[in-house]
């Protein structure tokens, strides 16, 4: 997909929509995939446990099944943007609404454990899709003079999903009198929770009719006319249309599509910047924070935890997750990015710490001793806090601005497939790992947070203040 996000066209950078409650109207529309993303990567936590009981699986074939779906957003990520130049940001948005909704679908009335795994691929295609197009889209029809805000619904709308699922699982599993295999409409209360994203997914696709298509898509495929209405639209009327499209299709023209060739050099295969890039995205990765939204549940449940409070613990910590994530949206500009990072590596560690040493306690019938009970929940708290207030925003932040232009398409690309990497092999080897000692699995996890500190310290460069022509 072409570049956008850092247009710099200028007879646009001071336009002003007539009608900015439409312009946010298309942002939060196109977002509704964000959010998609958020609900269905982290719905699968009120499922687990229901999961293993059903099909009678150990906790590496568990794994697997949690896991495989980042295989498929893998795949969504890496063709979204070919699909997106092909027949366009919308049909791309329709596609992936489609299969969130097949994915909800078969997961709820899956017939075998491989059954479900399909499903969870499907997904995961989804997921991966619309990761990359409700971006890039939103960049595209934003005003510039809106554009930072307005990209920001993305992110946003990722942590209220995950919220969200969280909630709805919540409610379902009350509903079923705290049994996840409990009855509801005739089904079990986990397949209810799977099958739920069908209501926003059907909400997206229709939403995708509602909104215009990308100025640039047009323009590129030569439908002018339409473009311009469009601009006028989004940007307004008082701007020099005809100027518009013709900076636009310079800006395409000129733009220079990086490819992989591109990214290699220096002594270790990839050119320094990559690899800074690549260790950005696996040590968000390895701090293990995906284990707060896949399994949280299961481990609340593990240490005795009532499965009804474990996953009011589990949205709890979403909300957490949400006013971390504003916090990071309201000082990345202020105090910088390599700041926000740092702080947000030792709040992280204390917090995996704290939870290390709670969980190195053995069970008294059944559960954690009270005062590791509390300090286990508390730390969890604060390090899913301190990840959302820099880590999980900032390394996006990052990866936008610190390449050069020459190769920043394509270095994205990579430090991205990275994070899906390691985002799946802390997935899938967190059961087998919580099996053989939660205590020690915790451990690890504080000590790639620690190591983040030096990493940062020494390769990771401010970005803040800069034009994205002065890095590299």
């Amino acid at each position: 997909m072409t570049s956008t996000a850092q247009a710099s066209e200028p007879g646009a950078r001071t336009a002003h929509p007539d009608h900015l409650g439409h312009v946010i109207f298309i942002a939060a529309a196109a977002a509704m995939g964000g959010f998609l993303f958020g609900y269905d990567s982290s719905v699968i936590n009120g499922a687990v446990e229901a999961i293993r009981g059903r099909y009678d699986v150990g906790s590496a074939a568990l794994a697997q099944v949690i896991a495989i779906a980042l295989i498929g957003c893998a795949v969504g990520a890496a063709t979204a943007g070919r699909i997106a130049d092909r027949i366009g940001r919308i049909r791309c948005m329709q596609i992936s609404a489609v299969l969130f909704t097949v994915s909800a679908v078969g997961s709820a009335l899956p017939f075998a454990l491989y059954d479900l795994a399909f499903w969870r691929i499907v997904g995961g295609f989804a997921i991966g899709m619309a990761s990359v197009i409700g971006p890039a889209y939103i960049a595209e029809v934003a005003p510039p003079a809106y554009r930072g805000r307005l990209g920001s619904f993305q992110q946003a709308a990722i942590v209220i999903g995950i919220a969200i699922s969280q909630l709805v699982n919540w409610g379902l599993l009350n509903a079923a009198g705290g049994d996840q295999r409990g009855k509801l409409m005739g089904l079990e209360a986990w397949q209810v929770m799977l099958g739920v994203m069908v209501i926003p997914a059907v909400l997206y696709g229709l939403l995708s009719f509602a909104i215009p298509e990308s100025p640039r898509f047009l323009i590129s495929v030569g439908k002018h006319e339409r473009a311009r209405e469009i601009l006028a639209e989004v940007e307004g009327d008082k701007i020099d249309l005809d100027a518009r499209v013709t900076e636009i299709e310079h800006a395409m023209k000129s733009e220079h599509k990086s490819t992989f060739k591109d990214l290699l050099g220096g002594s270790f295969f990839f050119k320094p910047i990559v690899w800074v890039g690549i260790g950005l995205s696996v040590f968000q990765q390895f701090v293990g924070i995906n284990v707060a939204f896949y399994y949280s549940s299961t481990l609340w449940q593990s240490v005795g935890v009532d499965p009804t409070d474990s996953f009011f613990y589990s949205f709890t910590t979403s909300i957490i997750n949400i006013v971390g994530t504003v916090i990071a949206m309201i000082f990345v500009d202020r105090v910088g990015r390599r700041p926000l990072a740092l702080i947000g590596s030792v709040g992280m560690v204390i917090g995996l710490a704290l939870e290390a040493w709670a969980f190195s306690f053995d069970l008294v019938d059944g559960k954690l001793p009270a005062a590791q009970g509390w300090t286990a929940l508390i730390a969890a708290h604060v390090f899913v806090l301190f990840f959302a207030l820099s880590w999980g925003v900032v390394v996006w932040v990052f990866l936008g601005e610190m390449f050069p232009n020459r190769i920043r398409a394509a270095a994205l690309g990579v430090a991205a497939s990275a994070q899906w990497i390691a985002n799946w092999a802390i997935t899938a080897s967190f059961p087998s790992l919580a099996d053989w000692n939660l205590s020690a699995t915790y451990v690890i996890y504080t000590v790639f947070a620690a190591l983040s500190i030096p990493f940062v310290l020494k390769y990771v460069k401010e970005t803040k203040g800069k034009a994205l022509e002065e890095m590299g």
